[in-house]
Formats: C-alpha cells, sequence, structure tokens
C-alpha cells in the first residue's frame, strides 16, 4: 500500500525522485498518466493492468466511457527508473499537471500521485473544510473510519 506525502522537485530534465519506499512498491517498470484533479497517477504494473480490465469492460456505445478511456489511456506511458531513482516525466504530462519544479508525491492507496506543489496546496485547501461531509457521506456505504 502507498502512503504519506513528500516535497519532491523536479529538474529542467523532467526528472524526479520518487522516495525510495515507493519505488520499491511500483517495481522496476510502472505507468504513469493523466490522473484526476489536475494530478498524475502512477500505477504498478499489475495494478494498471486490474485498471485496463475495469476500463475495457465500460460500455462502448456510452460517450463518457469512451471520452474517459480515451483521457486516461491517451496519456499513458510506461516508465522505468535511471541509476539514480528518478523517472523522466514525459512532456504532455509535465504539462497537463502543470509540473515546473516543487512537487508533491502522494501515496494513495493502490497508486502514487504526482501533484505540483501549488495546485496541490489549493486543493488541499479547498478540500479542507469539505472532509468531514465526506466521511459523513461514506457512511451511506458501509464504510467506518
Amino acid at each position: 500500500m502507498f502512503m504519506g506525502e513528500f516535497q519532491h522537485s523536479i529538474d529542467d530534465k523532467g526528472r524526479i525522485i520518487i522516495p525510495a519506499k515507493f519505488r520499491d512498491l511500483l517495481g522496476s517498470s510502472f505507468v504513469v498518466t493523466r490522473g484526476l484533479d489536475q494530478c498524475l497517477f502512477v500505477y504498478p504494473m499489475q495494478e494498471w493492468e486490474v485498471l485496463e480490465q475495469k476500463l475495457k469492460a465500460l460500455p462502448l456505445m456510452k460517450s463518457d466511457a469512451r471520452a474517459f478511456t480515451r483521457f486516461f489511456f491517451s496519456g499513458a506511458t510506461e516508465c522505468e527508473w535511471d541509476k539514480q531513482g528518478r523517472v523522466n516525466l514525459p512532456g504532455n504530462l509535465r504539462q497537463y499537471a502543470k509540473l515546473e519544479k516543487d512537487c508533491v508525491v502522494l501515496g494513495v492507496s493502490n497508486r502514487v500521485e504526482i501533484w505540483s506543489k501549488d495546485i496541490w496546496e489549493q486543493y488541499f485547501q479547498q478540500s479542507e473544510d469539505t472532509f468531514n461531509e465526506i466521511a459523513e457521506k461514506l457512511v451511506d456505504f458501509n464504510f467506518d473510519l
């Protein structure tokens, strides 16, 4: 399981160091794609394969399903670590997530998220007031914190 929040920076060549404990869980090859809320999602291969099967099961005749599948797969790229434990993020993904210098790397259960520090701080600040409301709604799903 991925968990925690880490501050990192991205270099001029688009490389970022991912925390060692995340690298171990991601393995030697993993997938980076556009995430929701203007961040990047990073999946170990086995989690990516599970997600791929779920997306393949979406109804092709529904425009929303086609649009989401396109969004998710068109941005996906298989990545590997360099010798210093960095990953080189493609330009289109850096541009999507507005990754320029200061970044936040989050562990979120089955995936890692990479955020621009400014966007993460803004998202967290806006969401902080609604976390209690969200938790109350999750009770409707028999989810107990």
